[in-house]
């Protein structure tokens, strides 16, 4: 993908710190790229105003007011529970193709099969780009990964929306600036939009999903000796486990990173299953992979977006001292625990000369 898009995002009635991931990461890692949000309900604010982060970057109430700051894209800005277009956009997303707009959408409604925007776009020779949509041809799992000799580092988390893909990214540039290889394996659509390539594995036939993983980590250890594969979903989550599960046994990490948010006790959505104990929860995603790979969580990443700055600073330490493990929270605080004791891994098993296969 190229990186001159000027991007429009939508996320009406809807942007805000945990309702608009996809605006939200667009935001945070390529800022350059966006010239506004509409969202009636905030207009006038900024992003910085609304999300914390992002500038001046306007949010604005309708479309016409976002056409004035000459975007070249619409961003569909939402990754809602089960993926749909909201009835109500399809006639804004018209109008957008009418003027010329490129859609980006990560939705698990296809754009471009909704038959009267799949016409319009053809008419008026607009490209539509759905983030969701996956290869055409893709295999099922095989340890193929045990082959290669990169190390393999995967996100895990007690919940969805909370770090996974935020912390590889966080601690991607502090590894390559340390002289290492590395790669970031983007799972989800909001990962391909900010990496540019990848395959959003929630949108993979069921059998498929470890393939993807293992395709992915193949893919990007041809140019790198480190893989930061993006997380997705928690082994406990009753909607999105098998994801989680098809990612882990298809990427057969060598090492994983557990992200947690310390105010939540169930999960969302599903406020009836409690989440564990941090040091059992750890436990529990060691031993899912143990019979495939020994997998250790050797870092605790923690969002603490909703704690104040001494609350957020003694949650970190109490989870450190509870774990035993490097802790930190990565968009708040300094991410370098987490880049430590990856950086330390991989110079081990380097120093080491692991043999293929192990």
């Amino acid at each position: 993908m190229s990186r001159d898009q000027r991007f429009l995002i939508l996320a009406d009635g809807l942007f805000g710190p945990d309702s608009s991931k996809t605006a939200n990461a667009c935001i945070r890692y390529t800022p350059e790229r966006v010239v506004g949000v509409i969202d009636a309900t905030r207009a006038g604010r900024t992003a910085s105003d609304v999300i914390g982060f992002g500038g001046d970057i306007p949010v604005v109430a309708t479309l016409d007011e976002g056409l004035a700051l000459q975007p070249n894209a619409l961003l569909i800005g939402i990754a809602p529970a089960g993926g749909k277009l909201p009835a109500e956009w399809i006639l804004l997303v018209a109008r957008a193709i009418e003027h010329g707009l490129e859609i980006w959408s990560g939705l698990h409604t296809f754009i471009a099969d909704v038959p009267e925007l799949a016409a319009l776009a053809a008419e008026r020779g607009v490209v539509i780009r759905d983030l969701r949509r996956p290869p055409a041809s893709l295999d099922v799992s095989r340890g193929r990964v045990r082959a290669i000799d990169a190390t393999i580092v995967l996100t895990v988390g007690t919940d969805c929306n909370i770090g996974k893909m935020t912390t590889q990214l966080q601690i991607l540039d502090a590894l390559r600036a340390r002289g290492i290889r590395t790669a970031f394996a983007a799972t989800g659509q909001t990962g391909i939009l900010i990496e540019g390539r990848g395959i959003a594995v929630d949108a993979v036939v069921a059998d498929f999903i470890a393939g993807a993983a293992e395709r992915l980590v193949l893919e990007n250890a041809k140019d790198a000796d480190l893989v930061l594969v993006e997380g997705q979903g928690s082994i406990i989550h009753p909607s999105y486990s098998g994801v989680t599960y098809g990612l882990m046994h298809g990427a057969l990490p060598h090492a994983q990173v557990m992200c947690a948010q310390p105010t939540r006790k169930a999960i969302n959505g599903c406020e009836w299953v409690k989440i564990p104990p941090l040091a059992e929860f750890i436990r529990l995603s060691e031993l899912a992979l143990a019979p495939l790979r020994p997998a250790p969580v050797i870092a605790v990443a923690l969002n603490t977006f909703d704690l104040g700055e001494d609350a957020a600073r003694r949650v970190v330490e109490e989870t450190q001292r509870e774990t035993g493990l490097p802790t930190t929270d990565p968009v708040r605080f300094d991410p370098a625990p987490i880049v430590d004791a990856i950086a330390a891994l991989h110079a081990g098993r380097r120093r080491d000369a692991v043999p293929l296969g192990h």
